[in-house]
């Protein structure tokens, strides 16, 4: 049997505001943490386990053997590298698990149309869909227009926001996803998480809008520097997380991935203890507290990895395909 390694810290962690994204509605939200850390070889020491117990039952009492699970997975730095690539193994075993039957979905901070090509390499013809960070969700059916439906979005005013941010970053590019999915943006701002091509609007239009979400990205500033002037703007009435680098994605006060994950849950009729989530980013912090099973990636920063309950390996060495693999 390959070694376990467990740490149950006994405190109550209360993560920042631009770390948690985590803001005024529940910023007094106190988590408990207990976290399993996996090493080098204990992620093959969960097959071992699986193997060797006779109900078929894994550590967190429940197996995927003959019951649905309901399995969250990030995009970006979890079943992709930062260059977009899907591996072989990661993309076979993502299929392997929704071929089984379980609800497997997307949760990502990609834009609709960013999302399905995911959706449509890893398998899924039916279920659902978590994109924008919580701000839209899909329903997916082989029968729908396009294959799929919007069943949810969530929409806010962005111009406080966009004016406070623009007072403390005056150089920085501004993109808004509007209420019917298009795209605006400043500076000629394009990302490949939009899914579409931002049209170039002035920053007044952009107060006008009905935003679904917005994305602050800075070339001039450092982390360090564009975190400070996040902190200082005290953004409230919003959701937002901040990236890896000087990024900064925000939504509708209190949507986060587990706010509509929830939603399906309570929809899907799962039981908590058999969800499933797999992340990398300060945006699926909540993601990986609410999962009954929340599993961090292996570059994760350390508030990611805080938050989960085990630690895989990397992106770079197919972390997620090990998580995935342990639930055939």
């Amino acid at each position: 049997m390959t070694r376990l390694e467990v740490r149950k810290p006994a405190v109550n962690q209360q993560f920042s505001k631009a770390v948690s994204c985590v803001l005024a509605p529940v910023s007094d939200v106190c988590f408990t943490i207990s976290m399993t850390t996996l090493t080098e070889t204990s992620v093959a020491g969960n097959d071992d386990r699986r193997e060797n117990n006779q109900d078929n039952t894994n550590t967190y009492g429940f197996s995927g053997i003959g019951q649905k699970l309901m399995v969250a997975l990030d995009v970006d730095g979890t079943l992709v590298d930062h260059d977009g690539h899907m591996t072989p193994g990661v993309r076979d075993a993502a299929q392997a698990v929704v071929a089984a039957g379980h609800e497997v979905m997307i949760a990502t901070g990609r834009s609709l149309n960013a999302t399905l090509p995911v959706i449509e390499k890893i398998g899924i013809e039916r279920g659902y869909a978590v994109c924008c960070n919580g701000g839209v969700t899909l329903r997916l059916h082989p029968e729908l227009a396009n294959g799929y439906e919007v069943i949810h979005k969530a929409t806010f005013d962005p111009g406080p926001a966009l004016r406070a941010l623009r007072e403390r970053l005056p150089s920085a590019k501004y993109a808004l996803e509007d209420a019917d999915g298009n795209f605006l943006s400043t500076e000629r701002f394009q990302d490949a998480s939009f899914g579409v091509e931002a049209v170039g609007v002035d920053f007044h239009t952009m107060l006008e809008a009905t935003a679904v979400r917005v994305v602050v990205f800075s070339t001039e500033n450092t982390p360090e520097e564009f975190n400070e002037a996040i902190d200082h703007v005290g953004l409230a009435g919003v959701t937002y997380s901040v990236g890896w680098t000087a990024w900064l994605d925000i939504a509708a006060a209190g949507v986060t991935k587990a706010s509509a994950l929830e939603n399906l849950r309570l929809r899907l009729g799962i039981e908590q203890h058999r969800t499933v989530a797999v992340g990398d980013g300060r945006n699926d912090i909540e993601m990986l507290s609410w999962a009954g099973r929340g599993v961090a990636m292996g570059q994760a920063p350390e508030e990611v990895i805080a938050a989960a309950d085990e630690v895989t390996h990397s992106v770079f060495d197919d972390g997620a395909a090990h998580v995935l693999r342990s639930l055939l």
